[in-house]
């Protein structure tokens, strides 16, 4: 097949007799997208935050990545992200809630993707405050809340606070896991500007164009406890984190997802940590 590529190259019409083979080699990355996407038009009721599991490649790579921002050993990151993927009183809860008339535009599953990289972090750090702005439907807000639930059982409690302009949004975070974290509506600097205790892990996951993003960091930059751990939601899409990291002296790294059997292309975590020695 090369030797004929090769030699049709070098014709005069080399180039328009290639275009067969060009375009199946194309179709092999993105014929198979368009199958998910057919199906996905007919079986999924998301509209926004899609959710999906990880290719396995990525689950390994996710681990290794978290061990260097803490600090820790891999071991650990991959126990605490199999704890979640294996939790089935909360998986039970998020497929029984998806199922409620008010949440009509989730799946009636549990597919976690990137969360389960911040799972991962507040089971390490133990935070005594883990802030996240943009909640929508509550997945990562739950998640999170089932992290500090396990916290606490070890005698590490924490409190999580999700901001949201909508009033709608966190619809899945309900008893028990309510009772670890609470929902503050309205514009999310200013709901950020309230908070007085240091922020832990801050997640960044609200209005996504890149000045809004970039004056959350600035907002939370004087209530970031000494170790805080920033999350960027938008970093496939801005180099804010990043500008925001370079700025205040703080090292960055970017884990890009890779979802499975899923169109979609998938976002990432941006984090800004400072370095352990």
């Amino acid at each position: 097949m090369a030797r004929i590529a090769q030699t049709l190259k070098n014709m005069p019409m080399g180039r328009f007799f290639l275009m067969p083979m060009r375009l199946y080699d194309a179709s092999s990355y993105y014929g198979p997208k368009m199958k998910q996407l057919l199906l996905w038009l007919f079986q999924s009721r998301e509209h926004t935050n899609h959710t999906y599991d990880l290719t396995e490649l990525n689950l390994k790579y996710l681990p290794s990545m978290l061990a260097l921002v803490t600090g820790s050993d891999v071991a650990s990151m991959e126990s605490y992200i199999q704890e979640a993927a294996e939790n089935h009183a909360l998986m039970d809860f998020v497929r029984r809630n998806a199922r409620l008339k008010d949440l009509q535009t989730i799946d009636d599953t549990c597919r976690f993707g990137r969360r389960l990289g911040w799972y991962a972090l507040v089971r390490h750090l133990r935070p005594k405050l883990v802030v996240e702005t943009g909640v929508d439907k509550g997945l990562g807000s739950v998640l999170l809340c089932s992290a500090l639930m396990k916290n606490a059982e070890m005698g590490y409690p924490g409190e999580y606070i999700g901001t949201d302009l909508n009033p709608a949004a966190g619809l899945l975070l309900r008893p028990p896991y309510s009772n670890f974290g609470k929902i503050v509506y309205g514009d999310s600097i200013e709901s950020l500007r309230k908070i007085e205790q240091p922020i832990d892990i801050f997640i960044n996951d609200s209005d996504h164009s890149a000045e809004y993003e970039y004056q959350e960091y600035l907002t939370v930059a004087d209530r970031l406890s000494p170790d805080a751990i920033v999350l960027g939601d938008n970093s496939h899409r801005t180099d804010k984190l990043l500008q925001f990291s370079k700025e205040r002296g703080r090292d960055f790294l970017f884990f890009k997802e890779e979802p499975i059997n899923h169109w979609f292309p998938g976002c990432g975590i941006g984090i800004s940590f400072k370095k352990h020695c």
